[in-house]
């Protein structure tokens, strides 16, 4: 899902090298053969200039005189961007940690999102949740129209809050559950299973009962997280865990 994959050169660009960076291929400290970059990507070096000032601004990358431009460790990437998050999940880097990470960001977020969303829904939102339901249950095994319908639930979820701020945070909560739902499937796991769950969420949204809709959202979130849990290893000793049943 990373919003330059789909963009001509200037998108290809700051894709390729950011998968790199992402995935270990370009190391931390290693620096950037940015002339060999320009050639092998076919970029005018005005492409790779804006490319690589994306990709500083995500914390990826840096320059200093001297020493040119090189990859930053993973403690500076910024784990909130968007991109940075589809990259980590899209090389194979996403490791069972991120997707606890995940699961405690969600609960802090969409029980809140649900309620305030109870209580300014319009009739608009409900459809593109209806819809998004309908879709999910009429994907069979279908693994990535089922993927799909659930981003479109969740996206719709936020943008229901009419705050255009929180509606931004449905783009990132959007990205990390496309690579947890298809984490799951990929182990043969059904996400859905969870169907009455999220109709549950819908239903309380319908009827503008902001506590339900919360309480129906948090069950959704445990109940995915047992689908990692059951399927990942064992983290139960990461300091300050919070039990996710």
């Amino acid at each position: 899902m990373s919003s330059y994959s789909a963009r001509a050169l200037h998108g290809h660009a700051v894709d390729t090298i950011g998968r790199r960076i992402i995935s270990g291929q370009i190391a931390p400290g290693a620096v950037l053969d940015v002339d060999g970059l320009s050639i092998e990507l076919n970029a005018s070096r005005t492409v790779m200039r804006e490319a690589l000032r994306v990709l500083a601004d995500k914390g990826l990358i840096a320059a200093k005189p001297r020493r040119g431009t090189y990859a930053l460790d993973d403690s500076d990437w910024h784990r909130l961007d968007p991109d940075v998050m589809a990259w980590e999940f899209a090389t194979g880097t996403l490791s069972a940690q991120r997707l606890e990470d995940f699961t405690e960001l969600r609960r802090l977020l969409e029980p809140q999102v649900a309620a305030l969303a109870a209580l300014r829904r319009e009739n608009a939102d409900l459809a593109l949740l209806d819809q998004a339901l309908a879709d999910m249950a009429d994907a069979n095994a279908d693994t990535e129209a089922i993927v799909e319908a659930d981003v479109r639930f969740h996206r719709a979820l936020f943008a229901a809050t009419h705050n255009v701020l929180i509606e931004q945070q449905g783009v990132l909560v959007a990205v990390g559950l496309q690579a947890r739902d298809n984490h799951v499937h990929s182990h043969r796991i059904s996400i859905k299973r969870g169907w009455d769950q999220h109709r549950a969420v819908a239903d309380a949204i319908r009827a503008a009962d902001a506590r339900q809709a919360e309480e129906q959202m948090r069950s959704l979130i445990d109940a995915a997280a047992r689908d990692v849990r059951e399927i990942g290893p064992d983290t139960s000793d990461r300091p300050n865990n919070i039990p996710l049943q």
